[in-house]
């Protein structure tokens, strides 16, 4: 309709993970006759691939008239981390109850943000939920091919690598924390890790308490399973004021290092420190900064290389209601 104004100069703001705000301007001309607003909203990689679609039937948010910037929410359509296209067109509703409409505004582009805190916390409160019971334990572990720990490895130390993109979509550590990973899950019988691993015949052991001690900071990153029943915990180890230690404040939610649901630090009264993980969940450990492999020691593990258990680059269940929010996936 040649009366209605066609928004340009659309700017999107105020981007979270499920939520952004829209404003754009537009000629005066009309203004007067609008009664609804048409925005559509396309991810970005799927709109040329859809094959159930009309391309000449966008699909469309309709909403009522109000007062720019206007705030669209919605989980069920917006998901983190993923880049959208939007355009928008003016409407009035004529008495037939059927729309007039002015030309589509140009396209923009914008992607939804990582998880912030409150969804984060939102996860840790699912996963203390199901953690169940603290276990003792002595060591951290790691377990690769027999090359990655071979004497001639860069200054005879394992060194951080950006954590790739496994677990939740949203999770604000993925393809950006630099670490490395560690584990400290031990069988229940034994008191001992695992005979067996997904990543490799050769394991590294530290004691604890070199990684983990009153100077370290621990941070929740995420809970997750893969389409089975074994769900997974991340936390973050980082030296206090460390490059890690900075990344994390502010984006993670940190834990009390003597006194949380996955991973606990105690000091007992001659000193030491003795370590307690939880036994219902699958503990991921990411230590921010380089490690000696003199600090440890390594040998080859007794059982196998279980590689259907590994969770690199794994994508979570969006289905399971366990470890999921109701915030994209």
């Amino acid at each position: 309709v040649d009366e209605l104004p066609v928004p340009q100069h659309i700017l999107i703001s105020n981007i979270t993970c499920d939520s952004f705000k829209i404003s754009w301007d537009m000629d005066s001309r009309g203004q007067d006759r609008i009664t609804h607003y048409f925005i559509d909203l396309n991810k970005k990689e799927d709109k040329s691939s859809n094959k159930f679609k009309h391309m000449d039937v966008p699909t469309k948010l309709v909403a009522r008239v109000v007062p720019l910037p206007m705030t669209v929410r919605g989980h069920w359509f917006l998901s983190p981390r993923t880049e959208y296209t939007v355009a928008v067109q003016t409407a009035t509703k004529q008495h037939d109850g059927e729309y007039a409409v002015s030309a589509w505004s140009e396209i923009v582009e914008f992607c939804t943000a990582d998880y912030s805190t409150i969804q984060l916390r939102q996860l840790l409160q699912k996963a203390e939920a199901i953690a169940g019971r603290m276990l003792p334990f002595t060591v951290f572990y790691r377990n690769q091919q027999k090359e990655y720990f071979q004497p001639n490895r860069s200054c005879c130390r394992m060194l951080p690598s950006v954590k790739d993109n496994s677990g939740s979509h949203g999770s604000p550590i993925s393809g950006k924390l630099e670490g490395i990973f560690f584990s400290c899950n031990t069988e229940f019988n034994t008191g001992q890790p695992p005979k067996d691993s997904p990543y490799g015949p050769y394991r590294f052991q530290i004691q604890a308490d070199l990684l983990f001690n009153q100077n370290t900071n621990i941070y929740f990153g995420d809970f997750y399973c893969m389409y089975t029943s074994y769900h997974y915990v991340i936390v973050v180890l980082a030296p206090n004021g460390s490059k890690g230690d900075i990344f994390c404040k502010g984006k993670l939610p940190a834990l009390d290092r003597f006194n949380n649901s996955f991973l606990s630090c105690i000091e007992e009264e001659d000193g030491s420190l003795s370590f307690r993980h939880a036994q219902d969940v699958i503990l991921e450990v990411i230590y921010t900064e380089s490690v000696e492999l003199s600090l440890g020691m390594v040998s080859q593990i007794s059982g196998h290389q279980l590689m259907s258990l590994s969770t690199l680059n794994a994508k979570k269940d969006p289905s399971c209601k366990i470890c999921n929010i109701s915030v994209g996936r």
